[in-house]
């Protein structure tokens, strides 16, 4: 039996403790220790893995004030890389509180219900000490500890939560003489959701002195790590914080512990006996690069082996896309301008997009158009670089599109767009057009459709295919089926008429090399209808009268030809 694959866990503990495959980032701890940031905050997209390097910075480091306790996590540790480094690192084992705080909960419809949440899980981890202060309870005041005790039952008024964190640090240095650890993770879903639902201002105002009084006046702090997608900047959450080190997907630093590099990917595979499928994992998930680290999304590379594990011809999947709703993508797509259209249609055709790097984004970037736009598409793991340079005192990106898997994020929206689009729009005239044989006319309607959607020429077939036939189901009075078997081969399109009596369509798509191919090639797709007898299903059925048309598109134009027998 192989090791199970830790699917959404992201427990260090219960990785470890229930034998699951994991892939050792422990030497993520070595560089911490080596580059000694006091306030460290990562940016890196969802689903990369920063849930569980915290846990495991939280076991590594934390004293649990139960020393069977920080024996087992020390357990934890065996044979994993960090265990082979000097005495230096690991003599921080167990030495420290830690405070360690998620984010996640407040992603909530207001404020009320957001620093509800917030405060939960603050009280959760003063809870989870409580035992630490009961034993020193001798060392604090009266005071302290009834402070102390309000916030663990969620009885801490607002003002006491928002400097819990510095409060906590004090209380852990009173009793055990050490500064605490400060982890908190996802520091920016709570700003992202504000942002949208509207209490944006409140949000951003007690994030804001939570984190001063933690990170800048907290004479109790050891070192902090921050995770999120974004650094959150123009709001000024981290005034004042001069010791701040922000570690972006632009930094070379810790560059390969977030996600799985090729070489940790390739061993997966072998350890799964999958390996044949390599070349189908890099091409779906392969893409991104960090620092100058080649870089696999972690989340997608697990689903995609345990699909392979039980079936080694498994299709792969856009697993990322159902960890968020892209909604940024599909109103990118709905409020683009020309010039914004064919820069998607560049990237979804293999091509890239220069830009200057801009670090400090806000959530209004995404309703913008430009570089800002641009900028947060990248940080958020919808774009990678392909290279940087500098020019005039300024950092540049050549982006792309980094893999198979996002690319279908794009295209999914833009069918859906388009789907939508169609369904406000009136196509009688294209259908009066195909009754009356009137191939010029169908010609004329459809390059007009053409011209403002963005196309992805690389999977031509599918784009011009469902183009199509999102066209031709808005009418109410014919049935459209696609891909349906003939006698010998497949049409790629069946129009027909409830009534046997009525009207029966077919029509063949292809897609020309060049503009010049598009009258030989309708022609030839209709002479395919008649060759490969597509007709006779209908005929079968009972329909008398069959219209024949061949369709050929090359990027932006049609050509229709007409045959009826």
């Amino acid at each position: 039996m192989k090791k199970p694959l830790p699917v959404g866990v992201d427990n260090f503990e219960k990785i470890i403790e229930d034998g699951y495959y994991y892939i050792d980032k422990t030497q993520f701890i070595k560089e911490l220790l080596d580059y000694k940031g006091e306030v460290n905050l990562f940016t890196r997209p969802r689903r990369f893995g920063k849930t569980l390097n915290l846990s495991m910075l939280r076991y590594f480091f934390e004293d649990t004030g139960n020393p069977e306790k920080n024996a087992r996590n020390k357990e934890l540790f065996q044979g994993t890389k960090i265990m082979d480094c000097e005495a230096q690192y690991t003599d921080h084992m167990g030495k420290y509180p830690v405070m360690n705080l998620t984010l996640k909960s407040a992603k909530q419809e207001s404020f009320e219900m957001a620093y509800y949440m917030i405060q939960v899980g603050i009280a959760a981890e003063f809870s989870r000490h409580l035992h630490m202060i009961e034993q020193g309870k001798s060392r604090l005041t009266p005071s302290e500890y009834e402070n102390y005790m309000n916030i663990t039952n969620g009885k801490g008024t607002e003002k006491d939560i928002r400097h819990s964190l510095q409060f906590f640090s004090q209380c852990m240095y009173k009793i055990t003489g050490r500064n605490t650890i400060i982890f908190i993770d996802e520091y920016d879903v709570p700003l992202e959701t504000a942002y949208f639902e509207g209490f944006y201002n409140e949000m951003i105002g007690f994030i804001r002195s939570l984190f001063e009084s933690a990170l800048k006046t907290n004479d109790y702090l050891q070192f902090a790590v921050i995770t999120g997608c974004l650094r959150i900047s123009k709001e000024s959450i981290f005034t004042g914080l001069n010791h701040l080190n922000i570690i972006s997907i632009l930094d070379k630093k810790y560059s390969e512990h977030f996600g799985f590099t090729e070489a940790e990917v390739i061993q997966m595979m072998k350890d799964y006996d999958v390996s044949v499928r390599f070349p189908t994992m890099k091409e779906w998930y392969d893409g991104y690069l960090f620092g100058n680290t080649e870089v696999y999304n972690p989340w997608s590379v697990i689903k995609f082996l345990y699909d392979l594990y039980s079936d080694v011809n498994a299709f792969p999947r856009p697993y990322w896309i159902n960890t968020s709703s892209n909604d940024i993508i599909r109103d990118l797509i709905a409020r683009s301008d020309r010039e914004t259209k064919s820069q998607i249609e560049t990237l979804l055709d293999g091509g890239t997009l220069d830009l200057q790097v801009h670090e400090e984004v806000t959530y209004a970037d995404m309703g913008g158009n430009g570089d800002s736009l641009w900028n947060f598409l990248y940080f958020t793991g919808y774009l990678t670089k392909k290279s940087e340079y500098f020019k005039e005192s300024s950092i540049f990106l050549r982006m792309r599109i980094p893999n198979t898997e996002v690319k279908t994020i794009y295209q999914r929206n833009l069918l859906n767009w388009f789907k939508e689009k169609i369904k406000k729009e009136d196509f009688r005239d294209l259908y009066r057009a195909m009754e009356d044989g009137n191939a010029e006319k169908m010609r004329d309607i459809l390059n007009g459709q053409l011209f403002p959607v963005i196309s992805f020429y690389d999977n031509a077939e599918n784009f011009y295919h469902g183009f199509l036939t999102g066209i031709l189901c808005q009418s109410e009075d014919y049935l459209v089926k696609s891909n349906r078997e003939s006698v010998n081969g497949r049409s790629d399109i069946m129009i027909k008429s409830p009534s046997l009596r009525g009207r029966s369509f077919i029509l063949e798509i292809k897609v020309s090399a060049s503009v010049d191919d598009l009258e030989n090639d309708a022609e030839k797709a209709v002479r395919q209808i008649y060759d490969k007898k597509y007709a006779e299903e209908l005929r079968t059925e009972g329909y008398k009268k069959i219209d024949c048309y061949g369709i050929s598109f090359y990027r932006k134009d049609c050509e229709v030809c007409c045959g009826t027998r």
